[in-house]
């Protein structure tokens, strides 16, 4: 009896063996096929994109993307850089558009005299772009695209 069992337990060993060689070939890293002890190229790091120029958005209430340059901003418990450009105090000397009035109101709807504790950290929503090749093949269509291909007689 202990025989076959060991023979078992020898057999299930070496199988899953096989296994998790087979697994372990199909699983890709971002190492590649870099060896562990080689360097690999690093990727191409792309320019944010820096036009100031307003973005369209693709679906209603979708966060307006950020058409600067961020790198350096300090967001954190006492300092939130994106309020020096558009906070309602300073939105006519900077020219920049105002954080919605939504960004006001607290959980129950309550408007507040300063920004929202949960909407205080702007990149958790906003972010910036980069003019970069897509990493997978993209077939979105925007809203309005989509909603006048539907009313549209053909």
């Amino acid at each position: 009896m202990k025989t076959i069992i060991k023979g078992l337990l020898i057999a299930s060993i070496a199988f899953s063996g096989i296994a998790i060689h087979s697994v372990a070939q199909e699983i890709s890293t971002l190492r590649n096929e870099t060896k562990l002890d080689e360097q690999k190229t690093p990727n191409k790091i792309y320019q944010v994109n820096n036009s100031d120029i307003k973005q369209k958005r693709n679906y209603p209430m979708q966060p307006p993307l950020i058409p600067h340059t961020i790198r350096n901003y300090e967001v954190n418990l006492n300092t939130n850089k994106c309020m020096a450009c558009h906070s309602r105090q300073r939105t006519e000397e900077s020219q920049a558009p105002m954080v919605s009035v939504t960004h006001f109101m607290d959980r129950d709807g309550n408007f507040l005299a300063e920004i929202s504790p949960r909407r205080y950290f702007c990149s958790q929503c906003h972010v910036t772009q980069q003019d970069t090749k897509p990493l997978v093949e993209n077939t979105f269509i925007d809203m309005h695209t989509l909603m006048k291909a539907k009313t549209d007689p053909k």
